[in-house]
C-alpha cells in the first residue's frame, strides 16, 4: 500500500529571474537536470532555454532533491512545496525578485499576524469573563475543551507567523549587500561573468551601442554596427556615413515600442547623455548610451517631480524636557512599505523609548509639535517626512528611487500624489499625509528682493483645515485656500536662498570629541533649556528604556528646493518656476491626460494634465482623485501668440468654401493679410451663410498668416467650423458635419445640467477685507448655525458701541490686517481720473476672473503658528457676514467697508467691490426692494446686484457679483435674486424658485426653455418675431431669438406676457430651427428629474456614432497626405474566376479593402489583392501604374503582330521581346521618369483614358493568388471526365445488353450436347457443347465488359482523389453527392468514471483525430489514450464507431464506473488524512501469517 500511494514526485515554486510574482508551481519527478530546466522553458514561456537555477541567496543548484521545504505557515495544500528557486537564462542571479518576493511575503504575513492576534484577544475575553466584548460569534458556541484547544492553536500560528517574519527579514539583510550592489550597477550586474571590453577598443568589424527611447531610460536595446555598415571612414564622407547608420539603427529598431510602424528613418536624430545632437559617428564609442527621436527635441529621461525623502528621528531626554533630532538611516534597513503598516502622530510618539545618557556628535533639531511617522511593528522606528523636488524618472519606479538623492526612500511612490476634488494633495505612499503649510520663511532672490513665504510640510489631513486645501489655478499655479496670494514655487529656479535666521529651526553642531566634551555639553543643555522655554513644548512621561545613538557625525541638511512664496506678475522673467503641471504616473487610469482641457498643445505632446477647465471649474471628466507627479516649470497654459510687424507683399489666391469638391469654382483674391475686410470679401464672394472667420489649405491646415503661401494657392473658408476634407464622399461630409453639430448641442445641455440646480450661496469677500477686495458668491461656512446664538447679542452690542464693535471684529483679523485698515481709515489717498477702474461691458456680460496683482502689494498675509479648524472657519465667517443698514451694505468684519462700485460712468456688467464708507457716496448705496426681492442702486436705479453666471463656476472663488440691468420677470432672473438674513447677517443669492432658476440657466446655457417646462406659459424673457406678411406673431424664448438674430421681424417682448417658446411645440415651422443645430427642441426633456438622463442618453448617441463612422482615411486630424483619385475597380473573389464581380469607387486603399469585404461578402477582412497576372497590389498608385503598364503591353504586343517577321534576326527580336515584355514595358515607362511614389510623368489625358474602364482585381483574405482560368480549367477538366465516364457507362450498358441477348439466344436454341471420346482411362468420354456452355463471343465480350468495369472504377477512384485538392484550393467547388456520407463522424463522450450526461460532443475523421479533439474539449491534463463503450468493451476500430455514438474516454487507464472512481478517491483521501493526523509511520502496516497457521504448516511439513 505505501508503494502504490507514496509519490517520488515533488512541488517546486519557481521565478524568473529578476521576478518575485507570478510564479510557477512545477511538479518534478525523477528527472533530469536539463528535462526540469525544459519543462520551466515552456512553463515560462522563456525566449531562450532555462539554463541555471540559483536559490535565494544566488547559489547556484546542481541537484533539484535538496531544495528545502518552504515556512509551514506558507503552505498552500496538502501536498508540501519546496523553493524558492530562480530560473535564469544564462544571465547571474538578480536580488530583486528575491526581494520582492520577501516584501509580498512579509506584508501577508504581517496581515495574517495581526488578523490572529486580535482572534488571540477574543479567545482571551472568555477567559476574563467579558463575553459582551466578544464580536466573533464561532466563540461564542465553542466548549471549554474547544475553546481550550482553539487558544493552543492560535498561539502556536502567532509563533510560527513570529519566526517566519524574523527568518525573512533576516534573509533580506543578506541580501543587502548584492542589492546595494545592483542599484549601483544597473542591468550590467547580471552580465558581470562577461568580460568587458575597454571603452576605447572597438568591437571587432564595428562597434556596440545602447539605445534608448527619448525621454526613457529604461528599455534598453543594443545594436551592433560593423564597419562595413558605415562604409567609409573618410572624415570627408560624415554626412554619408550618418546617414547610413541611422538606417541601421532605424533596422534594428523596427518592431519595438522606440520604432513603431510608419516612421521614416530620415526624422530621426540621435543625441548622447548631455542632450547634445550627435552628427559625426566617428564620435560614438563603445558600449555608448544614445537616446532615438523621430523628429522631437531632446528630451531628459530624468525630470524634476515633488517628492517626499524621510529621514529617521531619535530623542534624548534630560528630566522632563526631550529633545528629538534627525538620525542616520541606513539605506539597507528594512522598512516595510505600504502605509498599512504606518501611523502619522500629530506631534512626536509618546511611547517612545528616548535616550538619556550619551548625546551625539552633531545633530539636526526637529520640533515636537511636527508630524511623524511611527511603525506600527516597532515604535521606535519613526520617520520625519520632507518636501522637496528631486528627479525622478516617468518610466519606472525603480529608477525614480535611484534617481532622488535622499538619505531613503521607502517607498517608490514617494514622489506621486493623489488630488482630490476637496482641494487636497495627498501622498500616496501616505495617504494619511497631506501636503500643508508649515512655518514662515524668508526667501532671498537672486536679485537680491526679499520675498516672504511658507515652508512645505506633511501633515496628517483635517478635512476642515484650509491649510491643508489648494486652488488650481487657470495659469498653471496651485494657490494655497488659507492664503490665496501665495503659491507654490520652485526656489532652484527662482535662484532664491531660504535666509536661515528667518527660520524656525535650525542645525546645531557640536564636536563631542574628548578635548571639547564640556563644550558640547554646555550645547546640548542649552539645547535642552531652550526647548524648555518654548511653551508649545509637549511634556512626555519618562521613558523607560534607553538606547545608544549611532556614531559617526551627519550631514548639513540641504537648502529648501520648493515653499509657499507670494505670486510672481506673469510677465516676470522668473514666473515658470510657479506654474506646475502633473504628470500621470502608475498603471491605473490610463489615459487620464486625455481628459485634460490646455490651449497649449505641448501639454499634450507631454502628456500634462491639469485638473481644471479654463474657465477655473473643476473637470468632471477625470477620474477623480487624479493621480500623478507634480512637476515644476511647465509650459504656459496658454498657446503662444507669435506677433509679427513684417509687412507683406500682396498675394493672389484662390479662395473656396469650406468641403467644396469642385475646384474650378475657386475665385480669385488679392490678400495682403488675413484682415477682417479680407474676410468679409470672402463672405461676400462665396455668398456664406454667415461671416467668413477661418481659412485653411489644401492639406486641412489651418492658416494664421500669409508668409508661407504661394502665389495662386488654393484656400479653404469656413464660417467657424473646422476644416472638412473635400476629397470625402458627400455622405461622409454630412456625417462629420452632423457630428460636430450633435457636439456643440450636447456642450449646451451639460451646462445647463452643471447649473441649473445652483444651491445656497451667499455673499463673501474673496481675499483680504481691504478697500479694493473683489466679491463672489460661495457656499456657506457651517459655522453660521453654531454661532447663529452667539452673533445676536454681539449685533446688540454694535449697535450700542460701535467702537467695541470694530474692535471686536478686529480680534478676528491678524495685526498687520488691522494696521492697515487704522492707516486708510484716518488718511485717504486721492485718485486721480486714470486712477479709477473702468470696465467696457455690455447688458448680461460675465467679467473674467483674473488674478489680483498689483492694487495691494505690500499686504501680508495672516501668519498663523497653528491652524485650526476652528480659526479657520471664524477668518472665513467673517469673510461672509454683511449687515444692510441706513442704504449701505456694512462688512461686519470692517465697519468702514461697505459695497459699491467704483468708476464715474457706471453701466451694467460692472464688478462690485469692497470700498471706503462715505456719506455722500451715491455709488455705494442701495435700495432693498422685499417683494422683488432685489438691491437697486440709488445712483441708477436700473442696476441691480446681481450674480455673474458664467458657463463654467469657478469651484474655488465661486461666481462674481456685478451690477446688471435689472430684469422684471418672474422667471429667468435668479441671478438678481437676493434675500438678507438678519440674524446670521449674510446675504444669500439665488433667492428665488426653482423654475426660476432653471429658467435663468437655460438662458445663460443658449437652451430652449420649453425643453424645460412642458406645456406651460411662464413669464419669461423673450422675442415676438412677425412673419414677413404681418398677419402671424411667433413666441420666442432668449436662446432661441438670439439664434435668430438675423432676421428682421424680431422683436424683445415686454415684462408680463406669459408664454410658451413655439420651438418646443409640435406644430414647429420648418424656419425654427431654435438653439440647436441638430437636435429637435420637442424631443428634448430637461425637467428637473429627467435632465441627466436626457444628457447620458445623447453622450451615448454621440459615441455610438462616433464609432460607427469612424473614418479610415490616410488623414490624421485634419492633415492629410497628397490624395489619390478615386479609380474605378471590378473585384472578383480570389478563385472565383471571373464570376460575381462588384463595381467599386475607391479613393484610398484601406477603403478599397473595406468595400471589397463588405461587397463580396467574405468571411473575414480583406487584406490581400491580386491583379489577373498574380501581381501583389499594396496602393492604389500600384494599381494604376499596373494598369498603364497592362495597356501599354498589350498595344506593344498588337503592333508585335502586325511587324512581326517570319524568318530571321526579327523573329529571334520579336521572340525575345514576347518572353519579357513588361520588363520592356517598365523601361519605357521609366524612361518617362514615372515611379510608384509620382505620377507627374503620364500626360493626365491618356491617364484618364486608361482609368476610363475599371480594373480587374481579386481580392483574398490572405491566402495565395489562385488565376482566375484555374476555376474554368477545373470545371472543363470537370466536364470531359463526365462525358468520358458517361460514354464508358454507356458502352457498359450496350455490352451487357448484348451480353443478356446472346444468353438468350444460347438457352432458347436448347441444342444437346456432343459426347467425345477421349484416351483418358480416367475419364473415357467428354461432353462438350449444348446449351449450358457459354460461346466463345460469350466469353470475349465478359472480359470486356470486367476491363470496362475495371477501368471506370479506376476513374472514379481518381475523381474522388482529385475532388479533395481542388475544393482545398478553391479551383473548383464540386457539388457534394446526395448519397454520399461524409467520412467526419460526431459522437458524445465523457471522461472515464464520470456520468454521460456530463459529456460534450466531439468530431474526427479517425481514431487518433477523434482523440486529438477528445484532449481539448474535455480540457484533460494528459492526452487521450483509450476509448470504451458504456459497458467498459474498448474500441479499437473506426469501424466500430457510429455516429452520436456515446464513448467513454481514458488517459490510458482501465474503464471505471462513477461508483469506483469514488471508492478510489475514498481509498486516496483515507490514506492522506491517516498520515496527516497520526504520523507517516501510522500506514507502515506489515501483515504477518498467524501462529496458528505456522504451526500448521510445521506439521504439514
Amino acid at each position: 500500500m505505501k508503494k502504490l500511494t507514496e509519490r517520488t514526485s515533488v512541488r517546486i515554486l519557481f521565478f524568473k529571474n529578476g521576478m518575485g510574482q507570478d510564479g510557477h508551481e512545477i511538479t518534478v519527478g525523477k528527472e533530469t537536470m536539463k528535462k526540469v530546466l525544459d519543462t520551466c522553458t515552456i512553463r515560462m514561456n522563456l525566449n531562450l532555454p532555462a539554463r541555471y537555477f540559483y536559490d535565494l541567496y544566488g547559489r547556484k543548484i546542481e541537484d533539484i532533491s535538496k531544495v528545502p521545504l518552504l515556512e509551514k505557515c506558507l503552505q498552500n495544500s496538502i501536498t508540501p512545496l519546496r523553493g524558492l528557486l530562480w530560473v535564469s537564462k544564462g544571465e547571474g542571479f538578480s536580488p530583486s525578485g528575491a526581494k520582492m518576493y520577501i516584501q509580498g511575503v512579509l506584508l501577508a504575513l504581517y496581515q495574517r499576524l495581526k488578523s490572529a492576534k486580535k482572534y488571540y484577544k477574543q479567545l482571551n475575553l472568555v477567559m476574563n469573563e467579558q463575553k459582551e466584548k466578544i464580536t466573533e460569534k464561532v466563540i461564542l458556541s465553542m466548549t471549554a475543551k474547544e475553546h481550550h484547544k482553539e487558544q493552543e492553536e492560535v498561539s502556536r500560528l502567532i509563533d510560527e507567523l513570529q519566526t517566519a517574519i524574523k527568518s525573512n527579514i533576516g534573509h533580506l539583510c543578506k541580501l543587502g549587500p548584492q542589492l546595494q550592489a545592483e542599484q549601483e550597477q544597473f542591468s550590467s550586474y547580471v552580465y558581470q561573468h562577461i568580460k568587458s571590453l575597454p571603452a576605447n577598443t572597438l568591437v571587432p568589424g564595428g562597434l556596440q551601442l545602447k539605445v534608448f527611447e527619448n525621454g526613457k531610460n529604461t528599455g534598453e536595446i543594443s545594436v551592433g554596427i560593423s564597419k562595413k555598415d558605415l562604409g567609409s571612414d573618410s572624415p570627408i564622407q560624415t554626412d554619408h556615413m550618418m546617414e547610413r547608420l541611422l538606417l541601421k539603427i532605424h533596422q534594428r529598431l523596427q518592431g519595438s515600442s522606440i520604432n513603431p510602424p510608419g516612421l521614416n528613418y530620415s526624422s530621426m536624430r540621435l543625441f548622447d547623455e548631455n542632450g547634445q545632437e550627435i552628427k559625426n559617428p566617428l564620435s560614438l564609442k563603445n558600449e555608448q548610451k544614445i537616446w532615438v527621436s523621430y523628429g522631437r527635441a531632446y528630451r531628459s529621461p530624468l525630470n524634476l517631480a515633488l517628492g517626499l525623502t524621510f529621514d529617521r528621528v531619535s530623542a534624548f531626554a534630560r528630566g522632563d524636557i526631550m529633545v528629538a533630532y534627525k538620525t542616520f538611516l541606513d539605506p539597507n534597513a528594512v522598512l516595510l512599505p505600504g502605509c498599512g503598516n504606518w501611523e502619522v502622530c500629530e506631534g512626536f510618539p509618546i511611547n517612545f523609548n528616548c535616550t538619556s545618557q550619551q548625546i551625539p556628535d552633531q545633530f539636526e533639531k526637529v520640533d515636537l509639535e511636527n508630524h511623524f511617522l511611527q511603525n506600527k511593528v516597532d515604535p521606535n522606528i519613526v520617520l520625519h517626512a520632507s518636501v522637496s523636488i528631486g528627479k525622478w524618472s516617468f518610466s519606472g519606479s525603480e529608477a525614480s528611487s535611484r534617481s532622488q538623492i535622499a538619505p531613503s526612500i521607502l517607498w517608490p511612490v514617494a514622489s506621486v500624489w493623489l488630488i482630490t476634488k476637496t482641494g487636497m494633495i495627498l501622498s500616496r505612499a501616505i495617504t494619511q499625509g497631506c501636503l500643508a503649510i508649515g512655518h514662515p520663511i524668508r526667501v532671498k532672490a537672486a536679485e537680491g528682493t526679499s520675498l516672504e513665504g511658507y515652508k512645505l510640510i506633511l501633515q496628517k489631513r483635517h478635512s476642515g483645515d484650509d491649510s491643508q486645501k489648494w486652488v488650481f489655478g487657470t495659469d498653471g499655479c496651485i494657490y494655497s485656500k488659507a492664503y490665496p496670494q501665495f503659491v507654490l514655487t520652485y526656489l532652484e529656479e527662482l535662484n532664491a536662498q531660504v535666509d536661515v535666521t528667518q527660520t524656525e529651526y535650525h542645525i546645531h553642531h557640536g564636536a563631542w570629541t574628548t578635548a571639547h566634551q564640556e563644550h558640547g555639553r554646555n550645547l546640548a543643555e542649552e539645547v535642552l533649556q531652550e526647548s524648555a522655554s518654548n511653551l508649545g513644548l509637549k511634556q512626555l512621561p519618562e521613558p523607560s528604556d534607553t538606547h545608544l545613538m549611532p556614531e559617526g557625525s551627519l550631514e548639513e541638511t540641504g537648502e529648501l528646493t520648493v515653499a509657499l512664496v507670494r505670486k510672481l506678475e506673469e510677465k516676470h522673467p522668473k514666473a515658470s518656476a510657479q506654474r506646475w503641471a502633473i504628470k500621470h504616473e502608475g498603471t491605473s487610469k490610463p489615459g487620464q491626460w486625455k481628459h485634460s482641457r490646455v490651449e497649449n498643445p505641448l501639454w499634450n505632446k507631454l502628456t500634462y494634465m491639469w485638473p481644471v477647465l479654463p474657465s477655473g471649474q473643476l473637470n468632471e471628466e477625470f477620474d477623480w482623485p487624479i493621480q500623478g507627479l507634480l512637476v515644476p516649470s511647465s509650459p504656459p497654459m496658454k498657446k503662444p501668440i507669435c506677433k509679427t510687424t513684417e509687412p507683406y507683399a500682396p498675394v493672389r489666391l484662390r479662395v473656396l468654401q469650406n468641403g467644396e469638391k469642385n475646384k474650378n469654382r475657386s475665385v480669385t483674391i488679392l490678400g495682403p493679410d488675413i484682415s477682417p475686410g479680407r474676410k468679409t470679401q470672402c463672405t461676400e464672394i462665396l455668398n456664406l451663410p454667415s461671416a467668413a472667420r477661418r481659412l485653411y489649405n489644401e492639406k486641412g491646415k489651418e492658416i494664421f498668416a500669409l508668409k508661407d503661401l504661394q502665389r495662386d494657392e488654393l484656400v479653404y473658408v469656413s464660417c467657424g467650423e473646422l476644416w472638412i476634407n473635400p476629397d470625402l464622399s458627400i455622405a461622409q461630409q454630412k456625417k462629420q458635419i452632423f457630428l460636430r453639430n450633435l457636439e456643440s448641442d450636447i456642450a449646451k445641455i451639460q451646462i445647463f445640467c452643471s447649473t441649473h440646480k445652483i444651491e445656497a450661496l451667499v455673499l463673501e469677500v474673496q481675499s483680504d477685507i481691504v478697500s479694493g477686495s473683489k466679491l463672489a458668491v460661495h457656499k456657506p461656512v457651517a459655522i453660521f448655525g453654531e454661532e447663529k446664538q452667539v452673533t445676536e447679542p454681539e449685533e446688540k452690542q454694535m449697535q450700542e458701541d460701535p467702537l467695541t464693535t470694530e474692535n471686536a471684529s478686529s480680534e478676528i483679523l491678524d495685526s498687520h490686517v488691522r494696521a492697515h485698515l487704522r492707516m486708510k481709515a484716518c488718511h485717504t489717498l486721492p485718485r486721480y481720473a486714470w486712477q479709477e477702474t473702468s470696465h467696457d461691458f455690455d447688458e448680461d456680460d460675465s467679467l473674467p476672473k483674473k488674478t489680483e496683482k498689483g492694487l495691494f502689494e505690500n499686504v501680508e498675509p495672516q501668519k498663523k503658528h497653528s491652524c485650526s479648524p476652528k480659526h479657520s472657519k471664524l477668518h472665513k465667517h467673517c469673510h461672509q457676514q454683511f449687515e444692510y443698514r441706513d442704504g449701505q451694505i456694512i462688512s461686519h468684519a470692517a465697519p468702514q467697508l461697505v459695497l459699491g462700485v467704483q468708476g464715474p460712468n457706471l453701466r451694467s456688467g460692472m464688478e462690485v467691490v469692497l470700498v471706503e464708507k462715505k456719506s455722500d457716496g451715491s455709488h455705494q448705496r442701495w435700495i432693498h426692494q422685499e417683494d422683488s426681492r432685489t438691491f437697486h442702486l440709488v445712483s441708477n436705479p436700473d442696476l441691480v446686484l446681481a450674480v455673474s453666471m458664467t458657463k463654467t463656476r469657478n469651484e474655488v472663488c465661486g461666481y462674481p457679483v456685478i451690477v446688471q440691468k435689472y430684469k422684471p420677470y418672474n422667471n429667468g432672473a435668479a441671478n438678481q435674486k437676493w434675500h438678507y438674513m438678519k440674524n446670521i447677517k449674510a446675504l444669500v443669492a439665488f433667492h428665488s424658485t426653482a423654475l426660476d432658476k432653471e429658467i435663468t440657466s437655460a438662458n445663460y446655457a443658449g437652451v430652449c426653455t420649453s425643453s424645460v417646462i412642458k406645456e406651460e406659459n411662464i413669464d419669461q424673457p423673450g422675442y415676438c418675431y412677425l412673419s414677413p406678411d404681418g398677419k402671424r406673431k411667433t413666441m420666442l424664448c432668449l436662446a432661441c431669438g438670439q439664434s435668430m438674430r438675423t432676421e428682421k421681424g424680431l422683436k424683445q417682448l415686454l415684462p408680463g406676457v406669459p408664454f410658451l417658446c413655439i420651438s418646443g411645440t409640435k406644430t414647429q415651422k420648418p424656419f425654427l430651427q431654435g438653439p440647436f443645430k441638430v437636435i429637435s427642441v420637442a424631443e428634448v426633456d430637461l425637467s428637473c428629474d429627467k435632465a441627466e438622463k436626457t444628457l447620458s442618453y445623447y453622450q451615448a448617441r454621440l459615441l455610438s456614432l462616433r464609432m460607427k463612422t469612424c473614418t479610415q482615411a490616410a488623414s490624421h486630424s485634419g492633415m492629410a497626405a497628397t490624395h489619390q483619385k478615386a479609380v474605378k475597380i471590378i473585384a472578383y473573389k480570389n478563385g472565383d474566376g471571373y464570376r460575381n464581380g462588384k463595381l467599386i469607387v475607391a479613393g484610398t486603399f484601406p477603403m478599397l479593402l473595406t468595400e471589397c469585404t463588405e461587397q463580396l461578402g467574405l468571411a473575414r477582412a480583406a487584406s490581400k489583392v491580386y491583379t489577373k497576372d498574380g501581381t501583389p497590389i499594396f496602393t492604389l498608385r500600384d494599381l494604376v501604374l499596373w494598369a498603364l503598364d497592362e495597356s501599354f503591353l498589350q498595344r506593344d504586343s498588337e503592333k508585335q503582330k502586325q511587324d512581326a517577321a517570319p524568318v530571321g534576326k526579327e523573329q529571334i527580336i520579336v521572340e525575345s521581346m514576347e518572353e519579357n515584355p513588361r520588363m520592356k514595358v517598365k523601361n519605357r515607362l521609366f524612361a518617362k521618369s514615372v515611379t510608384s511614389d509620382s505620377l507627374d510623368g503620364i500626360d493626365k489625358s491618356l491617364l484618364t483614358l486608361i482609368l476610363r474602364n475599371p480594373i480587374a482585381i481579386w481580392v483574398s483574405c490572405g491566402e495565395p493568388f489562385l488565376p482566375p482560368n484555374a476555376l474554368q480549367k477545373a470545371e472543363k477538366l470537370e466536364k470531359q471526365n463526365w462525358l468520358k465516364k458517361d460514354r464508358i457507362l454507356a458502352d457498359l450498358d450496350t455490352m451487357r445488353h448484348k451480353m443478356r441477348q446472346l444468353k438468350g439466344r444460347r438457352v432458347a436454341a436448347c441444342q444437346p450436347a456432343t459426347m467425345v471420346p477421349t484416351k483418358s482411362p480416367v475419364q473415357p468420354v467428354v461432353v462438350e457443347g449444348g446449351w449450358t456452355e457459354q460461346t466463345q463471343q460469350e466469353i470475349k465480350l465478359m472480359e470486356l465488359i470486367r476491363h470496362t468495369e475495371a477501368h471506370l472504377s479506376e476513374i472514379q477512384e481518381m475523381e474522388s482523389k482529385i475532388n479533395f485538392p481542388i475544393a482545398t484550393k478553391r479551383i473548383a467547388v464540386k457539388p457534394s453527392n446526395l448519397y454520399k456520407q461524409p467520412n467526419t463522424k460526431r459522437v458524445w463522450i465523457y471522461l472515464n468514471g464520470g456520468r454521460p450526461e456530463d459529456g460534450t460532443y466531439a468530431w474526427g475523421k479517425t481514431i487518433s483525430e477523434l482523440l486529438q479533439d477528445c484532449s481539448s474539449r474535455l480540457k484533460m491534463t494528459h492526452p487521450a489514450r483509450a476509448l470504451y463503450t458504456p459497458s467498459g468493451e474498448p474500441i479499437q476500430s473506426w469501424d466500430d464507431i457510429e455516429r452520436d455514438m456515446v464513448i467513454c474516454v481514458s488517459m490510458g487507464h482501465g474503464f471505471k464506473t462513477p461508483k469506483e472512481l469514488k471508492q478510489l478517491m475514498e481509498i486516496r483521501a483515507n490514506y492522506a488524512r491517516i498520515r496527516r493526523q497520526q504520523g507517516p509511520q501510522a500506514t507502515d502496516i506489515v501483515v504477518s501469517p498467524s501462529t496458528k497457521l505456522l504451526s500448521l504448516a510445521h506439521l504439514h511439513n
